[in-house]
């Protein structure tokens, strides 16, 4: 899904949240979620859709129509040594509107 499409989707209310996942070297890639699935959104290329910042994202999303926005952490417990078997869970954190201001 690019900018173009995820504007449509969203003025028609399909959008139900915009996820900010964290990656490695401090970027973070874009993803749309849309009837319970996640879309990746993707640049001019086809590729996707990197940020270095939340401000960016902020800057990249401005006009589009309000929807909650996350910062995702995927969770690292399957990497660490000597974790009890607990269920594993991502850090979600939703970002304020205000915070790119």
């Amino acid at each position: 899904m690019n900018l173009h499409e995820l504007n449509a989707q969203a003025r028609t209310g399909h959008i139900q949240e915009i996820n900010l996942i964290a990656i490695e070297g401090g970027d973070f890639l874009l993803e749309a979620r849309a009837h319970g699935h996640a879309h990746a959104l993707t640049d001019a290329r086809g590729g996707r859709l990197k940020v270095h910042s939340v401000e960016e994202a902020h800057h990249l999303l401005d006009g589009l129509p309000k929807l909650p926005l996350h910062l995702v952490h995927w969770s690292v417990q399957d990497e660490m040594c000597g974790m009890p078997d607990v269920p594993e869970e991502d850090l979600k954190l939703p970002v304020s509107s205000r915070s790119a201001r």
